[in-house]
């Protein structure tokens, strides 16, 4: 079977783009300025892609497991099954790396951003001597302002996880029709050996049919009769040669 009919290497090149994509994004995340809201919108997206990569080269992994129990029958070989393992074992470490550098940022950030939250929480809690009436105005106001951003955050990162969902959605969809054309093709595979052992099995019986009624025919004939069926066929034999090599 071509590489180009190879279920195997279709899911593969899939696979590759989505590692391309993520490695793209990952380099622009690495640009971007840390704690600022587009680095979050793309830690969250790197992560999520980072799952769904990962669970596909999974289940790529299994359907190598699968076929080294019995490579003959899917028309493979060692050296094959070896260049498989390592394309997935690489593109998996590949993923890792993503993961692990953008959780680590992660973790990180969230450990500053809490630091300052409970700076200004603490501020907040000093007393005011002055302007007591207009603190509280103020207050009131920022706490407003806080509620209202945070409900705008809170709608904005439903809406990413919303569209995050979807995207993984599609991807589960697409890893689910090309597990149908692997198990189809691997059934029109067990179909076509079952054909060719049920040919095999036909063939065999004629020629021992055949066999026997040539055993039964010596038989009859007896010694003489041999000696000039094979006399006959020398002949046969002679003047066949002498048409094919020398006309």
């Amino acid at each position: 079977m071509s590489s180009a009919q190879d279920p195997f290497y279709i899911v593969k090149e899939e696979i590759q783009d989505s590692i391309d994509k993520l490695l793209s994004s990952f380099h622009r995340w690495e640009q971007v300025l840390p704690e600022s809201g587009e680095q979050l919108n793309l830690t969250k997206e790197l992560l999520t892609n980072c799952e769904s990569i990962e669970w596909q080269v999974d289940e790529l992994d299994k359907t190598v497991s699968v076929a080294a129990r019995n490579p003959s029958l899917y028309g493979i070989n060692e050296v094959e099954l070896d260049k498989r393992r390592r394309w997935t074992s690489n593109a998996r470490s590949q993923v890792g790396n993503v993961k692990k550098q953008v959780v680590a940022r992660k973790e990180a950030n969230g450990l500053s951003t809490s630091n300052v939250n409970g700076m200004r929480r603490e501020l907040m809690r000093l007393p005011n001597s002055h302007q007591t009436d207009k603190s509280s105005q103020y207050k009131s106001q920022a706490t407003d302002d806080l509620i209202s951003s945070e409900s705008d955050t809170q709608l904005l990162i439903m809406k990413q996880q919303d569209d995050e969902l979807d995207a993984l959605s599609y991807d589960v969809e697409r890893i689910g029709h090309v597990g149908l054309t692997i198990h189809e093709e691997l059934l029109a595979q067990e179909r076509i050996i079952d054909e060719l052992d049920t040919e095999m099995d036909s063939t065999s019986d004629r020629l021992e049919f055949v066999q026997k009624k040539v055993a039964m025919v010596l038989k009859k004939a007896g010694a003489k009769g041999q000696f000039m069926m094979i006399l006959f066929l020398l002949v046969l034999f002679i003047i066949l040669f002498v048409l094919v090599f020398f006309t």
